[in-house]
């Protein structure tokens, strides 16, 4: 069987090299593997057109700028798919370039194209979903109220687990170990997560620093622990500077990124209430059973146009998974921090609200049954019949 992959981001290369283990040990015929991808795809038997950095690009200024290479990339991606004569194609997020491929495929092919991540039609835009089903065949979706929108539209969609059910979690020897080596004995610790990208901790640094500062009025014990990500570390260093509190900042920069993961997961278990900006590190806090509030902040005319198309009352993933409105959210101009400092004091003094929701969470996210990686090769070879 022949499989053509795309993926252009590290977390598209990690659900592709799960999806060809998957495919490799499920099928009843040898499997090959070609398309584009990065080191795990790679390290699994993928032959690679191109490096995946070539269309591993996000913003429009920088997409504006590698327009013509992206444009010749994909025109030579799907020239290469339609010579091949693949069983499947499976294309992996990044829509901007995959359902590019997709569609010129299908225009000339009639190749089974099946999209890994479904795109969030569930929380804004719709009509994307109706737009890819044009040149998509079948969807993977990441998220169990994911398949009747892609259904609605007309594609087959799996439900197929999210990947944080696989992501390891600290044991309770680890945990000890990162209390008595930061000094935190029995003290509470607030983990602050101010977001993985500049732009983010420009918006919600001096938000952060203030939350920090009330809370520790009130519980002058507790102690503060930032985990940065190496792109902004220097940024996030030089941020704490400013605030009232003393922030013990993990700083991945030259330490060994095996060592650095096993501190962070430390870090997440250690926690008694998380400080997070939105995003997909709720998923992570729920994996580690850590209760968490919510804040973020946007440009005003992003605060506008998003706010107008957005069709979910949260816009936090354990509560959407969960159905429940258990966590804490201060979004745009209710990011604030004397309203954000007595809720995180709140729910360290009472977590057990968030409790159930993360392990629902967890559950309906597939942890306990099939890795992902397996139903997700499983669905595609039961659309293939």
């Amino acid at each position: 069987m022949k499989v053509f992959v795309i993926a252009g981001e590290p977390s598209g290369d990690k659900l592709g090299a799960a999806l060809m283990r998957g495919l490799k040990s499920q099928s009843q015929e040898p499997v090959s593997f070609q398309g584009v991808g990065g080191e795990d795809m790679i390290a699994e038997g993928l032959n690679s057109l191109f490096p995946m950095s070539e269309i591993a690009i996000m913003g429009i200024g920088a997409i504006l700028r590698e327009y013509r290479n992206l444009k010749r990339r994909i025109r030579e991606t799907a020239n290469t798919i339609i010579a091949e004569k693949p069983d499947v194609l499976v294309t992996i997020d990044l829509p901007e370039f995959c359902l590019r491929v997709a569609e010129l495929v299908k225009a000339e092919s009639d190749i089974r194209v099946v999209h890994y991540v479904a795109p969030t039609v569930w929380a804004w835009r719709p009509k994307r979903a109706q737009k890819m089903a044009r040149h998509v065949d079948q969807v993977l979706a990441l998220f169990p109220f994911e398949p009747p929108y892609m259904e609605a539209a007309g594609m087959r969609c799996d439900f197929v687990g999210h990947p944080v059910v696989t992501e390891q979690v600290a044991t309770e020897e680890e945990i000890a170990a990162f209390r008595t080596v930061q000094g935190f004995g029995d003290a509470p610790v607030v983990l602050v997560l101010p977001g993985s990208r500049r732009s983010e901790i420009g918006r919600l640094a001096d938000t952060f620093g203030e939350t920090l500062g009330r809370i520790a009025e009130s519980r002058p014990d507790i102690r503060f622990v930032l985990p940065a990500a190496g792109n902004v570390a220097g940024l996030v260093e030089e941020a704490v500077q400013n605030w009232p509190v003393n922030v013990t900042v993990l700083d991945p920069r030259g330490v060994d990124a095996e060592r650095f993961a096993a501190t962070k997961r430390a870090a997440f278990g250690a926690a008694d209430v998380a400080l997070a900006a939105s995003g997909t590190v709720a998923l992570e806090l729920a994996a580690a059973q850590t209760p968490m509030v919510i804040a973020y902040d946007m440009p005003w005319l992003s605060r506008q146009i998003i706010g107008r198309m957005l069709l979910v009352d949260t816009v936090n993933l354990v509560s959407l998974v969960s159905d429940t409105r258990e966590i804490p959210e201060f979004i745009g101009k209710d990011c604030q921090a004397n309203l954000i400092a007595p809720a995180v004091l709140s729910v360290l003094n009472d977590p057990s609200r968030q409790t159930e929701a993360m392990a629902v969470t967890m559950e309906r996210l597939g942890q306990g049954g099939p890795p992902p990686g397996e139903r997700a090769a499983l669905a595609v070879l039961d659309g293939l019949k």
